[in-house]
């Protein structure tokens, strides 16, 4: 087979969140001639590349599955010329994969009825077996029955997690619908958490503990992230049939409740947990698809040990600190980087300490101009001036910066303006902010290293976002915010 060598040139295009720390640059976009799968290659061909998962061979190429049923494999991802970069059809024939992960000399991809183990025995740089690894799971005709996955957490386990039915043709009684499951070694999977809707996104933190975001609709107020574990349930109550299946480690008896504050909701239903954060609708995003750990030693940044949460419908990433208050995840969101050409499905770090980002629209509503695209994030040394921690104290939060405050803005309770609320947790498709109240910062103290800055907080509340705006403060070089907002979700308040 041929390799493909992409002809449209690589632009620069606009990192919206800064304009000095980060560069965006387009490695394929929807500019490129449509898709074609002759093994000879003409003018005026091209690869419609709808990433719809990316993972790393050890060599430095990059192998990327597409939703339409392709795994390409790109050498030269980081080239400066675009005629160093080519792609080579590695598979085909696959059922909508929505993951990827290198394990050894194979490809392990999630299929929507498996998950399959792709390998190349002669060396031809082409698949020719294609394994059955793990399979288990209800697979019907409904249009939104997706499997995602499979991502490794720090204790060796590979975790898959199931789409909810939806439409014409589901079936959520049985077969471990909008559960999240791990592999075992003899291929049958281990169902481990419930409750969920779109659990597209999957990933391990610095601690080796996976985490899933989930998307806004039915009894999903908004974009959740979730802390995984056995014999937890998440929000969505539609596939709980399943519960009543050998191995499940669920057994909710209690009736789930409905048109509830989120609050009222947690307490009342056993084995409910909140979300680690919440990011709430169209201020922070309305689709989470994936997430990664910063993890690049500094090569991406001062955000090492955070989450990015990839956005679909606004095309755009957020970022998540997370900290653990009687031993559970909470922590806060922030806006990060905006303006990619798609919606966001999949992100990736390379070694070299680069964000890759693939996308694609799918016929879906999203704010990006483009119907797919595969884009490279690198950082170039600079830092801006934002909020880089929010830490919650006893008696309000701390937060911590990437440079040096303005002690007299910084020191300025006008300076800042806080609320908290809550969700209606209920059968219908999302919610409204509820119940919420404006809370009076009675007090600010700078440190003496200008890096922190701790707000005292009347009227904290267990269960609720408390959103943050820091319109009024400047670093010490008189810059404003990169981004005023943060958003912390409060679960449990600190005793000390």
């Amino acid at each position: 087979m041929k390799t493909f060598v992409f002809l449209t040139a690589l632009i620069a295009a606009t990192a919206q969140a800064s304009d000095t720390a980060y560069t965006i640059t387009d490695i394929l976009t929807a500019n490129a001639p449509t898709a074609s799968r002759s093994t000879e290659w003409k003018p005026g061909q091209g690869i419609t590349l709808e990433v719809s998962g990316m993972d790393w061979l050890a060599d430095g190429r990059l192998a990327v599955a597409i939703r339409k049923g392709e795994v390409w494999i790109i050498s030269n991802p980081h080239a400066a010329k675009v005629a160093d970069v080519t792609f080579k059809l590695f598979a085909s024939g696959l059922h909508e994969p929505l993951g990827l992960r290198v394990d050894g000399d194979s490809l392990l991809v999630m299929q929507r009825s498996e998950l399959t183990r792709l390998r190349d025995s002669d060396g031809d740089g082409e698949a020719d077996e294609y394994l059955t690894e793990a399979h288990g799971w209800n697979v019907s005709g409904a249009y939104h029955g997706y499997a995602y996955g499979p991502k490794k957490d720090g204790q060796g386990n590979d975790w898959l997690a199931l789409n909810l039915d939806m439409g014409d043709h589901s079936n959520n009684d049985i077969g471990w619908r909008g559960w999240a499951v791990i592999k075992q070694a003899d291929g049958r999977i281990a169902p481990m958490s419930a409750g969920f809707r779109s659990p597209c996104g999957l990933g391990a933190n610095h601690e080796g503990d996976m985490f899933c975001v989930d998307q806004q609709g039915t009894w999903v107020p908004a974009t959740p992230v979730f802390h995984l574990r056995k014999g937890m349930f998440a929000l969505n109550p539609e596939g709980l049939g399943s519960q009543k299946l050998a191995g499940s480690p669920l057994n909710i008896k209690v009736p789930i409740p409905n048109k509830v504050l989120y609050p009222e909701a947690v307490r009342s239903v056993p084995g409910m947990v909140p979300p680690a954060v919440w990011l709430p609708y169209n201020k922070a995003g309305r689709s989470g698809t994936d997430l990664v750990v910063s993890d690049r030693g500094g090569k991406f940044g001062p955000f090492d040990g955070q989450l990015l949460v990839a956005e679909f419908t606004d095309a755009k990433i957020n970022r998540a600190y997370l900290e653990k208050i009687d031993g559970e995840y909470q922590g806060a969101v922030f806006p990060f980087l905006n303006g990619f050409a798609s919606g966001i499905v999949r992100l990736s770090f390379s070694k070299e300490g680069d964000l890759f980002v693939g996308m694609t629209s799918r016929g879906w509503s999203s704010l990006g101009t483009r119907a797919y695209g595969l884009q490279r994030v690198h950082w170039n040394g600079q830092t801006d001036f934002a909020m880089k921690e929010m830490k919650a104290k006893p008696d309000g939060f701390e937060l911590v910066f990437t440079e040096p405050v303005d002690a007299a803005s910084a020191g300025d309770v006008k300076s800042y303006a806080m609320s908290s609320y809550t969700y209606l947790y209920s059968s219908a498709y999302g919610s409204d902010e509820v119940d919420a109240q404006e809370l009076e910062i009675t007090q600010t103290t700078v440190s003496d290293d200008k890096l922190h800055v701790h707000l005292k907080i009347e009227g904290l509340r267990e269960l609720y976002v408390h959103e943050l705006h820091a319109n009024g403060v400047k670093s010490a070089r008189g810059k404003p915010l990169v981004f005023n907002d943060a958003y912390y979700t409060l679960n449990r308040i600190p005793k000390r």
